[in-house]
């Protein structure tokens, strides 16, 4: 049974576990009140470093900064909820409900910029979890991170779904008057009834569009990033969220197909069986179908886009 306000429709163990917890309801507690709602812990957790670096030939960037680990978003697709299990936490519900923040990471972003040989290439915001997310409104670890970006003169390029980002339009503009700074807005879906299910505590499809406005009539470039297009779920509505954007200032767009990895990919099923029980098999079968017969292919070239039709 889903729990109200969130995603994940269970809180199954992470792949490095070596302990399996299983409820079971043997008929005895048919009178018993139900649990109260899962309450969300924040947890400082200082970091050794902060700028992440890749070289995956599918991203626009080489390096990231991530000021959280969790997301109260929400997000049942979120390719980002594996990581919870190296802190040996489920990637379902405690993904959702167990968050970290990084109390050291703007010294720890002025340090490493000011190191000798240090390669001024664009930070990305918000490549895991959403730099955005409620605990930024009163922690402003992205608001600090931003500050000092703009001291220093180097560009950033930001991924989020939450309003609050124009929050920190001053800063923002600052930057993009100097071709220093980039905003991504994530738009999933123009329907409130899927936004509730597929991502219930990310802002509106509204708020979405209304921040998109304002970035973009402050002179901040705008991108609409369609994501993740999921078959039979929301793919239709993918020229309507472009033409969306379009009509709000966006300048640039991006889609990526549905991602499942690891353990993704059974509480997306579970998710599927809770909200959609009558399509979840035809899902998963044109899911499987462009991932070569597997939930996920993670190679580089068709990880974000799958194959065939």
């Amino acid at each position: 049974m889903a729990e109200k306000g969130r995603g994940a429709v269970g809180n199954r163990e992470g792949r490095f576990e070596s302990l399996r917890r299983e409820t079971f309801d043997d008929g005895w507690l048919l009178d018993e009140e139900p649990p109260p709602p899962r309450e969300t812990t924040v947890t400082a957790e200082a970091a050794r470093s902060i700028i992440s670096r890749n070289d995956s030939p599918d991203i626009p960037f080489r390096q990231s900064i991530n000021p959280y680990k969790g997301c109260e978003h929400g997000c049942i697709y979120c390719f980002a909820r594996p990581t919870h299990a190296y802190l040996n936490l489920s990637p379902g519900l405690d993904f959702e409900t167990r968050l970290f923040y990084k109390p050291n990471a703007v010294d720890l972003l002025r340090q490493e910029l000011a190191r000798p040989g240090y390669q001024p290439l664009p930070i990305n915001l918000g490549a895991n979890t959403d730099p955005y997310q409620p605990i930024e409104r009163g922690l402003k670890v992205t608001r600090g991170l931003l500050e000092v970006l703009r001291d220093c003169g180097h560009p950033v390029t930001v991924v989020t779904k939450s309003a609050l980002v124009t929050r920190d339009l001053d800063l923002l503009a600052d930057m993009a008057r100097r071709g220093l700074a980039m905003v991504a807005i994530s738009l999933t879906t123009l329907s409130a009834e899927l936004k509730r299910k597929l991502e219930p505590r990310a802002p509106s499809h509204a708020a979405r569009l209304r921040a998109m406005r304002e970035l973009s009539n402050a002179g901040v470039p705008v991108a609409v990033l369609a994501s993740p297009m999921i078959p039979f779920v929301n793919e239709a509505e993918l020229e309507h969220l472009l033409e969306a954007g379009a009509a709000h200032g966006a300048c640039m767009a991006g889609m990526i197909f549905l991602r499942l990895p690891h353990e993704v990919a059974p509480l997306f099923r579970e998710w599927l069986a809770e909200h959609y029980p009558l399509k979840a098999a035809h899902v998963m079968s044109l899911v499987r179908q462009a991932r070569g017969g597997k939930d996920y292919e993670a190679r580089f070239g068709e990880r974000f886009t799958g194959r065939g039709p």
